[in-house]
């Protein structure tokens, strides 16, 4: 058996223990192209061969911009047994950031799927004083194309064979591999350098927590340049899982449906909106549909799937009429399987989670960051090492505490070798001993479970000195169904408001129950009945709440938040600084304070010196 200590010993393990017809596929054309393990490797060889005669050398930084895809496989296994570090950035950034990751990274080559990708790098790629290498995988005319550096490794295999099976034996654990950079909610993003050792000790432990095998599929759509869904990628390698690329996020379910998938990863925005639509299908019933129907909603919140509950006699009928009416029904949606679902980067409404267990869909909510490749905690549905609302045990093989502010300190293999040319900040974030400042705040619930609280530079003081934790009121608030998005605010004020980003389908729905005429969004969350809608709303929410913490005030916008405008980071997480901008004439309205342009005409004389007063001669 393979000594799995580098990602590049993932081929001869697929090979050796699970050589099977599709354990990579991807959409061409209508049609799902499926690669074996063999092909696999044989394909990232073939390209390890080719990068050789290109030139490129050892430690050599090559970037990749591209949508998920087997191929995006084949090109990061053939750059890890070349030793060539693998840059993979996000399709969503502006350009400075594209430059700056170009210039810091001193990218020697550049592979592109598609134009549209393409398009969007150019402008970078035209400022830089380099000429890096690019080459694309779709054919696009005067263009070079990754085909060619296939054919260029098929026909040096010899020349070039024996020198990847050195660099293969003598390419060491602890060795650099890849770089990862942050997405980040503020400034430019940093490059996060890990090693082999960083990602197979993780990827290895997260294995052992799910009981899928190689009989499963995996349906893949977060984007694979995110340590994230790249891990989760290697993990199901280890298992032999077939993994199918999704066509696009508005593809999802018709992928599973055709692949009869067993699961795949999420973000909690993801989740989010199949459970809305899930929850709207059932505003279209009537009768006694539409009592079960909601009866469906009002038994999972009550279900707990960590084997510490005893469910009563009249409960576990329930739930077997409920999983023949309604639940097998949601399940068909997306192939008929009881699914896994692994999520992350964000928390999960713990209701939520409790209706997808009831049926039958586990979901897998675990912490982490780039910096620790990425998984510290995960829950564990499969072994009853669960607890809703909390994000999981520690992973085996990762050490945790909290500093004295209650900041998680982790410390092990997974922790990252630093921050790309800034050992300074890598010194402020990595203490001398190894203990990693996550910069998250949070609790051990039970002794054993891992509950994040907030992020450490998210938290505000009101001005009578009382402490809000932002994240925790946000995630608690998204689980109304008439809020999409919500930025809680108040640093240095009299009490905590919110900005809220409506779901206007809901809104839509309920405004048309109470006939309400209104010409567009705008006009509709100007009304003063919606505006007690909201109100209502987040009364619900403030009892629950301290004093200091419950929402007073709040505006509503109309505006959509999303990584394309620069609002959410592209893990969907709020860039508190953005939207603090966007909004800093509604902050000051909500606070009833002066805009910026009703200081202007005192700002203009601010220069001008006053005239000598006679009684001051």
């Amino acid at each position: 058996m393979v000594e799995i200590t580098r990602t590049f010993d993932l081929l001869d393990h697929l090979v050796e223990q699970h050589p099977k017809d599709d354990i990579l596929a991807g959409k061409v054309n209508g049609e799902w192209v499926k690669y074996s393990s063999h092909d696999y490797y044989k394909f990232a060889h073939y390209l390890a061969y080719g990068l050789c005669e290109m030139g490129l050398k050892q430690g050599d930084r090559v970037v990749t911009m591209s949508g998920n895809c087997p191929e995006w496989n084949f090109i990061d296994m053939a750059l890890a047994m070349s030793g060539i570090i693998h840059v993979p950035i996000y399709p969503t950034l502006n350009t400075d950031a594209y430059l700056h990751i170009l210039r810091h990274s001193e990218a020697s080559a550049v592979f592109v799927s598609t134009k549209v990708l393409l398009n969007r790098l150019r402008p970078a790629l035209d400022q830089l004083e380099t000429n890096p290498q690019v080459y694309t995988l779709a054919n696009i005319e005067g263009e070079h194309r990754t085909l060619e550096i296939l054919k260029l490794g098929i026909a040096n295999r010899d020349k070039w064979m024996p020198e990847i099976e050195r660099r293969k034996r003598e390419i060491k654990p602890d060795e650099w591999m890849t770089m990862i950079y942050t997405s980040g909610t503020t400034g430019m993003p940093k490059g996060v350098m890990l090693s082999h050792r960083n990602l197979c000790s993780n990827f290895l432990a997260h294995a052992q927590v799910n009981i899928m095998d190689s009989s499963c599929r995996i349906l893949s759509f977060l984007p694979l340049n995110h340590i994230y869904e790249r891990s989760l990628n290697y993990h199901f390698q280890y298992l032999g899982v077939s993994i199918y690329y999704a066509e696009n996020l508005g593809t999802i379910q018709q992928n599973m449906l055709e692949i009869k998938g067993n699961g795949f990863c999420a973000v909690p925005r993801v989740l989010e909106m199949v459970y809305d639509k899930l929850y709207a299908a059932g505003k279209d019933f009537s009768g006694i549909r539409k009592m079960i129907y909601d009866w469906a909603f009002r038994h999972g919140k009550h279900y707990d799937y960590s084997g510490l509950r005893k469910f009563s006699p009249m409960y576990i009928l329930g739930q077997k009429i409920l999983d023949r009416l309604v639940y097998s029904k949601w399940r068909e949606k997306f192939g008929g399987n009881h699914l896994t679902i692994i999520t992350g980067s964000s928390s999960i409404q713990p209701n939520m989670i409790r209706v997808f267990a009831a049926a039958g869909i586990n979901i897998y909510e675990g912490y982490g960051l780039s910096e620790t490749s990425p998984v510290i905690a995960v829950n564990d549905p499969a072994h009853k090492m669960v607890k809703i609302g909390t994000v999981g045990p520690v992973l085996s093989g990762v050490e945790m505490k909290f500093a004295d502010d209650g900041e998680i300190l982790t410390r092990g293999p997974h922790v990252m070798m630093g921050y790309y040319k800034d050992p300074e900040y890598t010194a402020q974030v990595i203490e001398p001993d190894g203990w990693f400042h996550t910069g998250d705040i949070g609790t051990l619930v039970g002794g054993r479970y891992l509950k994040i609280t907030d992020r450490k530079k998210d938290i505000f003081k009101l001005s009578a000195g009382k402490y809000v934790a932002p994240q925790l009121i946000e995630n608690m608030l998204r689980g109304s169904e008439y809020i999409e998005q919500v930025m809680v605010i108040g640093e240095n004020e009299k009490c905590a408001a919110a900005i809220i980003s409506p779901n206007f389908n809901t809104l839509h729905f309920w405004a048309l129950k109470y006939k309400l005429h209104y010409r567009d969004n705008a006009q509709l969350i100007a009304m003063p009945e919606v505006h007690d809608k909201y109100r209502k709303v987040l009364d619900v929410y403030n009892k629950t709440l301290a004093p200091h913490e419950q929402i007073k005030l709040f505006r509503l916008v109309t505006d959509e938040w999303t990584p394309n405008n620069g609002l959410l980071s592209p893990t969907l997480k709020l860039r508190r600084a953005p939207l603090m901008e966007k909004y800093k004439d509604l902050v000051s309205d909500i606070y009833g304070k002066e805009k910026p342009a009703a200081n202007a005409f005192f700002s203009a004389f601010k220069s001008v010196e006053l005239p000598t007063m006679p009684w001051k001669k």
